[in-house]
């Protein structure tokens, strides 16, 4: 692996040999950094299914690696066919998963058996490769949107940008969406700091984007979700930059939790509330955000909490009472009034505009 730390070079899944992959098990992190090998579907499935692998682009990525390994296992249509539900059942929110699989089988089905485990592979890694090239479109595309804030800061210092959750290289194949542009605008000197929710539940954006940053050496703070518009209004945050699972036509954004609640803050506050957009997760078949499938998580992400105690040690605590039960939606939507831009492989485009831009896509 070769991690550099502008985020460009970092890879989040790879093809391993003898038909496996490796990826960064991400439940572990920021305290253990340690790689997994994926050796069938079910390991594949499970992956997802727990979020050893989570964000939309790298959902995609991993189902289709998925479907090599059943094709080197079982080239046949049935088995195609079973390997496609079983990892399409894995998560209802996220449209790349289900935009990697139809592409996968669409470029088997023409093929003999015979001819598939090597199609297939190759296939898996060019949808990899492409996420790559498609988020570094949209780091540079971001990119002027950071110098822009920094020419308009009148006092000088750096650009402070709030981000929500984790939509950094750990949730694509490499770069990132929301964290592209930074990383683009700290490899060309601009000074940024970035305000970093936790994300609760599960934490993604303490574990997993205050750990990206700090191994880029950008400058951060993590801070409670409820922080974030109290630092609006204070003339903090100079833009707001999150990622999406699925956008519908209408530009309606279905992000993690909590990204509604920031974009209402910030429309109240005058703070420009961008979401990188990598055309994979743009879903036209939908017109609205309310037809998008939420997903519902166990309640154990939120009302257990797991963490280093003093001695080193990980563990998992319950943080209420055994009488007391909790929902956990994954999602919510934030409506396209309240999004300023979508930061996109093309360029900056008004949620309007989407199928427009993207309808031949």
């Amino acid at each position: 692996m070769n991690n550099s730390q502008d985020g460009s070079a970092r890879r989040t899944i790879w093809a391993a040999g003898h038909g496996t992959v490796e990826i960064i098990d991400q439940t572990l992190l920021p305290h253990e950094y340690t790689t997994r090998r994926l050796a069938t579907v079910e390991e594949v499935a499970e992956a997802i299914a727990v979020m050893r692998v989570r964000g939309a682009p790298l959902i995609g990525a991993t189902a289709a690696y998925g479907m090599a390994i059943a094709a080197d296992v079982d080239p046949s249509d049935a088995a195609l066919a079973l390997a496609r539900q079983i990892l399409f059942a894995t998560r209802p929110t996220a449209v790349n998963l289900g935009w990697a699989l139809a592409r996968m089988a669409a470029a088997l089905a023409p093929l003999p058996p015979a001819e598939r485990p090597a199609a297939a592979w190759a296939e898996a890694e060019a949808i990899a490769t492409e996420d790559v090239a498609l988020n570094g479109a949209i780091g540079d595309h971001g990119l002027a949107l950071i110098e822009a804030a920094q020419k308009a800061r009148p006092r000088g210092g750096p650009v402070n940008i709030l981000t929500h959750c984790n939509a950094g290289w750990l949730a694509t194949v490499g770069w990132g969406t929301a964290t592209a542009p930074i990383y683009k605008a700290h490899a060309a000197g601009i000074p940024v700091h970035v305000w970093v929710d936790e994300t609760r539940p599960r934490n993604q954006g303490a574990s997993l984007t205050a750990w990206e940053l700090a191994e880029a050496g950008v400058p951060h703070t993590l801070i409670a979700d409820n922080a974030g518009g109290h630092l609006m209004r204070q003339g903090r945050v100079d833009l707001c930059i999150v990622g999406t699972d699925r956008t519908a036509a209408n530009g309606d954004v279905c992000n993690k939790i909590g990204t509604y609640l920031k974009a209402l803050a910030a429309y109240d506050n005058r703070v420009p509330f961008y979401v990188a957009l990598p055309s994979p997760t743009l879903d036209l078949s939908l017109e609205r955000g309310d037809d998008v499938p939420i997903e519902e998580r166990a309640a154990a992400e939120v009302t257990d909490v797991t963490g280093r105690t003093a001695d080193g040690r990980i563990e998992t605590v319950c943080i209420t009472t055994p009488a007391t039960g909790a929902s956990n939606p994954a999602f919510d939507v934030t409506p396209a009034r309240l999004v300023t831009a979508l930061v996109t492989e093309r360029g900056i485009v008004e949620p309007m505009r989407l199928r427009e831009v993207f309808g031949g896509a």
